[in-house]
């Protein structure tokens, strides 16, 4: 299996580097020193056995990393202890429905007529262009928020997966209301049944308007949906997806007839649209034919497509595919095929579509936990920015204040979309290039310009005065991240520990030494650091030693977070 050429992706990073750092950088040894790390070229042979080898922290953290956005010392101790089985039972458990995005919004310039400050929008009436702008404005915040505060579940991560799989753009919807429905219908299947979310996708209020479903009808039937259908969110492209353009058109006219109600957001069948004519598949499909029906039962023969559809082995396959380069890595060669895909879409097949059990097959094999197959991904932005805010408990403000909590949020949508990962606005219902992108896939995160800016974002929020944006002040609280550790006193304990929860990979010896000269400040002393720790925890009312801790720790995290093994999960 090929690993990142992570000493490249050292090079892009020193580029990044104010002159200062970049000099202090250079006299430190390669992150990748000494270490025993996998070859770029090396192979994982392992397959969905379940893994029995030690499931310790190191385990514990990586399973963390990649099924939450950012996991915390406190995930880390409420898991430590429990079983492999446990964890993965409790994260796979859907987390609860939240409350609905508010109008946090008005203000001097706008206010909506039809919903007071902090009163939600979502079932009000379409209002304004303004409004409506606003609203989805809100809708972003508050999904930040819920990535933020959420719970011990990978329920977050798996509805941005089903965002990213059948991708729409809140920007090309329009209404924010649908945008909405859309989110929700993701949220509440993200633990579901796969057949059924697309389903329910197919008829979607949003993905109608999105893919031109609501103008697809007898007279002039459409081929959007029943293309991305195929080749985006069900069989695929893979080699043996042989659909044709055929299967396309006849997908089209079984499709015509829905549209989308703007006052109740929902759809609903017109009977008047649909042609009812026998629709001919391919030899890919059996040659079926689905026979055209009148009137309200027109509608059935969308449930025939999608029956039709989800009959073909390569709809699991093509599913099983899109988790592993989203969870696994992205390279699926011919081992990786035989080993993992295939035998997962059989899992697939015999729970009739349910995810719960393809995930819990793959999070419990000796493939997840393969040496090869850890901290090998790039993180993605959302990963990256969250995480470090989770990471080191940035505090947003709270709900005594809805305008300023969307505030909050909304810096970090907006520090989103300078890394090229707007939620709600992926560039094309594609979805974003690093997850089907050939041959980079999660290489196209880095670039020169989006890695200044996961340094810069994270310089800034370590830094003594923090992000301040429309009067919100975002910053890290170095002290209570330095305090939840087993004995930060130690700066060898400290520094272990705080690698382990901030890098996937092991720093290496020499690595290891230099962040610690950090720590001293150049001398060699352990004593230099703990007496410091040791005279603020007794006395932390004293500016000094606070100023004294906190210049050594902002030195050592800001270094840490700069380092190319924070950049992968």
């Amino acid at each position: 299996m090929k690993q990142i050429k992570r000493s490249e992706f050292l090079g892009a990073a020193a580029e990044s580097l104010a002159p200062d750092e970049e000099k202090n950088k250079k006299a430190a040894v390669s992150p990748f020193a000494n270490k025993e790390m996998p070859r770029f070229d090396a192979k994982s042979m392992t397959g969905l056995t379940q893994y029995t080898g030690h499931f310790g922290t190191a385990q514990l953290a990586h399973l963390l990393r990649r099924t939450m956005f950012g996991f915390t010392q406190a995930d880390l101790n409420y898991f430590n202890g429990m079983t492999l089985d446990q964890v993965v039972a409790a994260l796979l458990t859907h987390a609860p429905t939240p409350a609905p995005p508010l109008n946090a919004y008005n203000n001097s310039n706008y206010t909506d007529p039809l919903v007071p400050l902090g009163q939600t929008w979502v079932n009000t009436a379409y209002g304004d262009g303004t409004g409506n702008s606003l609203r989805r404005k809100s809708l972003k915040n508050w999904w930040v928020g819920l990535m933020l505060n959420q719970d011990r579940s990978i329920t977050e991560k798996m509805t941005l997966f089903w965002h990213n799989h059948f991708a729409t753009q809140m920007a090309s919807i329009g209404d924010a209301r649908y945008c909405y429905v859309h989110h929700l219908l993701l949220r509440a299947n993200a633990l579901g049944n796969f057949k059924t979310l697309a389903r329910a996708v197919t008829t979607d209020p949003g993905m109608l308007v999105y893919l031109n479903g609501d103008t697809n009808t007898a007279g002039a039937p459409n081929e959007n949906y029943g293309r991305e259908f195929q080749e985006l969110f069900t069989v695929g492209k893979g080699p043996n997806s042989l659909y044709t353009q055929a299967d396309v058109e006849a997908a089209a006219h079984v499709l015509t007839g829905w549209k989308d109600d703007r006052t109740t957001i929902t759809s609903s069948f017109n009977p008047a649209k649909h042609d009812t004519s026998d629709k001919v598949f391919s030899a890919f499909y059996n040659n079926t034919v689905i026979t055209g029906q009148t009137g309200v039962n027109g509608a059935l023969e969308t449930d025939q497509f999608v029956d039709m559809v989800f009959a073909q082995v390569e709809t699991a396959k093509y599913l099983c595919r899109c988790l592993y380069r989203y969870f696994i890595y992205y390279t699926i060669d011919s081992q990786v095929e035989a080993n993992i895909i295939t035998p997962l879409a059989d899992i697939a097949v015999q729970n009739n579509y349910d995810i719960v059990p393809i995930l819990s097959a793959l999070f419990k094999s000796e493939h997840f936990f393969d040496v090869n197959n850890v901290g090998c991904h790039i993180k993605n932005p959302i990963d990256h920015l969250i995480g470090v805010s989770r990471q080191f408990n940035i505090a947003f403000p709270n709900a005594s204040n809805i305008a300023n909590q969307y505030k909050g949020w909304a810096i970090i949508a907006n520090l989103l979309i300078n890394l090229t990962m707007d939620p709600g606005d992926p560039p094309n219902v594609a979805g974003w290039p690093a997850y089907y992108q050939e041959p980079q896939y999660h290489e196209l995160w880095i670039n020169s310009v989006t890695l200044p800016f996961r340094n810069q974002y994270t310089d800034i929020l370590s830094s003594a005065n923090g992000l301040n944006t429309a009067g919100i002040n975002l910053k890290m609280d170095l002290i209570a991240f330095t305090q939840q550790f087993s004995n930060p006193e130690d700066p060898n304990q400290l520094i272990a520990d705080a690698a382990a929860l901030l890098s996937p990979n092991d720093l290496g010896v020499d690595q290891t030494a230099f962040i610690k000269t950090i720590l001293l400040s150049g001398q060699t002393a352990d004593h230099y650091w703990s007496d410091a720790w040791i005279q603020y925890i007794n006395t932390p009312s004293n500016q000094t030693y606070l100023n004294t801790v906190l210049t050594r720790l902002r030195s050592m995290y800001t270094y840490i977070l700069d380092l190319a093994e924070y950049q992968l999960i």
